[in-house]
């Protein structure tokens, strides 16, 4: 048998999510954020179903990601957000880099004018993130010299949020007021109009002030809200109700009962015996663990989905298996369906609570999960 889980992969899901930002954003171009392999969701195939529904190009984090797009057939312009990598790369490939020093840009500059071509680059201002991008007194003096080097034309200015998933909205403000001092005062400089970006999903989805002259959203693609606040939700429709927006999960991850076992009470089960039965128990065994992206932190601390009912996750949570109470679960049985995030029936198991039981993020979740499960497409 095949190891780990299987992530059913709805692209009409993501389909629709995108049609959600558009309608917001009214048409502004979208640079689609399809990094960590389209957040466990399979880059290529996300990518081609994306491109086909009119997103103006795509994001990732390094080169390596941008050339696998490319090698499976991906036409749309790629932005590649942090990877200085092999510059020769950007033109073997036709991706745009993001400019975060000035010493990368000469290095551009030299193997343009070697090749006798122009390359076409965005600039990244740190405007608080303090991650990466030009920053400090000479970031002006900077953008001029990379806009007037050899066959180098800043295409874009863009920078990054680091607070707009927050109520509060004040760093945000104070963000993007900075952003705009330099677009305006380089524009002025340049007399000319400067392409920029600044919104991620959340300033998407309620920060219209930065939406600028194109949007980069990432998480809300896949189905689910940024927003810090709504993480310790346990159940989708209190983030749908209290939201306001009807996203569609894109992610669905499945395993099977491998085996069962009837336990007497008082029985210890997986490492550490930090679980005891204590009623005959109906114990099933599922073929995932920690080294399927399943957490550890979820021993003794998540539900799973069997017959369309809740069933807990019982004892440590192995590298390969984990083990849970199928006591209430009438007529469960060996290789019935274990739902480990999605819905079943009536219930849904969402990113949201597997985020708030493990202490983190929806993002670490649909990353983990996604990239160590067999993908299966749908829609």
């Amino acid at each position: 048998m095949n190891r780990g889980a299987v992530a059913e992969i709805s692209l009409k899901a993501i389909a629709s999510n995108l049609q959600i930002v558009k309608k917001l954003v009214r048409r502004r171009p979208v640079i689609a954020v399809v990094k960590a392999d389209a957040y466990g969701h399979g880059a290529a195939d996300v990518s081609r179903r994306l491109s086909r529904h009119g997103v103006s190009s795509l994001s990732v984090a390094f080169t390596s990601e941008a050339i696998q797009l490319r090698e499976a057939g991906i036409k749309v312009p790629i932005l590649v957000l942090f990877d200085k990598g092999d510059v020769e790369q950007f033109f073997d490939y036709r991706l745009m880099p993001v400019i975060s020093s000035l010493k990368n840009a000469v290095s551009f500059s030299r193997i343009a004018k070697k090749r006798g071509v122009v390359m076409h680059v965005h600039a990244k201002v740190d405007t608080g993130m303090g991650r990466m991008g030009l920053s400090g007194m000479n970031i002006m003096n900077d953008l001029v010299k990379i806009s007037t080097m050899d066959n180098i034309e800043l295409a874009g200015l863009m920078s990054h949020f680091s607070e707009a998933d927050l109520l509060d909205r004040s760093y945000a403000d104070l963000q993007l007021k900075r952003f705009l001092a330099v677009k305006e005062k380089l524009s002025r400089i340049l007399k000319r109009k400067i392409f920029s970006h600044i919104a991620n999903s959340a300033a998407v989805l309620s920060f219209p002030d930065g939406y600028l002259d194109a949007v980069r959203p990432g998480l809300m693609l896949y189905g689910y809200l940024p927003f810090s606040r709504y993480t310790s939700d346990i159940s989708s429709m209190k983030v749908e109700k209290r939201s306001g927006y009807s996203l569609t999960p894109s992610m669905r991850v499945v395993s099977k009962v491998l085996c069962m076992k009837t336990m007497p009470a008082g029985s210890p089960i997986s490492y550490g015996r930090t679980f005891i039965t204590k009623r005959i128990s109906r114990i099933g065994v599922i073929p995932i663990g920690y080294a399927d992206g399943y957490n550890r932190s979820f021993s003794n601390n998540a539900q799973v989905l069997v017959r369309g009912r809740r069933a807990p996750v019982v004892g440590s949570v192995c590298m390969d298996l984990m083990m849970v109470d199928l006591t209430d679960v009438k007529g469960a049985r060996e290789n019935d369906e274990v739902v480990i995030m999605g819905k079943q029936g009536k219930e849904t198991i969402t990113a949201y609570e597997l985020a708030s039981r493990a202490q983190t993020i929806p993002y670490e979740i649909l990353t983990s999960l996604g990239s160590k499960s067999r993908r299966i497409y749908t829609g």
